[in-house]
Parts: structure tokens; sequence; C-alpha cells
């Protein structure tokens, strides 16, 4: 997927801002890709199933996890980290 020039660019302490908690968009990152993952009942008030927690580049974790990286590609694209 190619970003355009326009497209939001997310700084690390931008997108813990967006944590999932007291009513905040929840975002994570994965490869360089910010998603929005407030829509999904796997990620309530930010926290995905007491394992992981929005606002962070999960990009290691996401690695590790028992689902490949489709399960990412289902949410929403929000911008990139820089």
């Amino acid at each position: 997927m190619t970003f355009l020039s326009d497209e939001k660019k997310f700084t690390r302490e931008e997108l813990a801002k967006f944590d999932g908690r007291n009513g905040r968009p929840a975002y994570i990152a994965n490869n360089g890709k910010v998603y929005d993952v407030s829509g999904s009942s796997f990620w309530l008030g930010g926290d995905h199933l007491g394992a992981h927690q929005a606002g962070k580049d999960l990009t290691a974790e996401l690695a590790m996890a028992p689902h490949g990286p489709e399960n990412v590609d289902r949410v929403k694209l929000v911008g990139k980290l820089v």
C-alpha cells in the first residue's frame, strides 16, 4: 500500500494519545502503518484481551500473535508511523 503525501503521520508520542481510554479512539501501529481499532469488539477500552494496549507500536508483539497480519488488515488504516 502506498501512502499519499497528505496522509496523517503519527509520531510515537502522538500515537500514545490514542489509547482507547476515557472515550478516546484506539489506534495501534504495525509495520509502519497506523490502524483504528476503536470499533473492534476485541479492543474494548483500548485493551486487546488483556494482552495488548492501544496507543503503541505493536509490530514485535503482533509478529508473535497466534493469528496472522490479516486480522490487522480488517480494521481501518488511518496513517503511518514516522
